[in-house]
């Protein structure tokens, strides 16, 4: 694996790097405000409620140690001095699958300008080139047209559905895989 952490990706207008303490009050304040719009979309645990969720601290530690350890890069969305979003490449492996997923989220004030397909295509590009990865993932509910737009646009191909793959807003929930496969290796 080439990669140290904390990793910072750059392309055009956008910055992808790691949530620092001090991002705090930015992110729960974006959060807050895209509450209604994300929810949607956002995955939920069947044995948990929202109450159970890890500080933000805690998240910022747990994403730490998944970076450090090369099982999940999760990056926040920059543009300028304004977080706009995050993604996250996880379920990252190595030997014989060489595979991740790739999943995201964008303000609504900062949606259908391009720039999540840019982040996609950074993150995706870097799972190619420096991570030396086969396979990268997106997988998104059937109903969401806005990120299957995305995944398109980040050359991701249709591979099929998965009838109840995860549990989004309170509910298991059919999801189409989309994939692209490394030209390199």
């Amino acid at each position: 694996m080439s990669q140290s952490w904390p990793l910072i990706l750059s392309r055009g207008e956008l910055t992808l790097r790691p949530l620092r303490y001090r991002d705090r009050n930015r992110w729960l304040e974006i959060r807050r405000f895209n509450r209604d719009w994300l929810k949607p979309w956002e995955a939920t645990s069947p044995f948990h409620s929202e109450k159970d969720l890890p500080s933000f601290f805690e998240m910022v530690n747990f994403h730490n140690r998944e970076g450090r350890a090369g099982r999940a890069l999760t990056l926040a969305l920059w543009r300028g001095n304004e977080l706009i979003g995050q993604i996250t490449m996880g379920g990252i492996s190595y030997g014989a699958l060489r595979g991740a997923h790739i999943g995201y989220w964008i303000d609504q004030r900062w949606a259908n300008k391009g720039l999540m397909t840019e982040a996609v295509t950074t993150l995706t590009n870097h799972g190619f080139d420096e991570l030396k990865l086969h396979r990268i993932e997106i997988n998104l509910r059937p109903e969401n047209e806005a990120s299957r737009r995305v995944a398109e646009k980040a050359g991701y191909l249709l591979e099929g559905r998965r009838p109840s793959y995860l549990h989004i807003d309170g509910d298991w929930r059919d999801h189409l895989v989309f994939v692209r496969l490394s030209s390199n290796n």
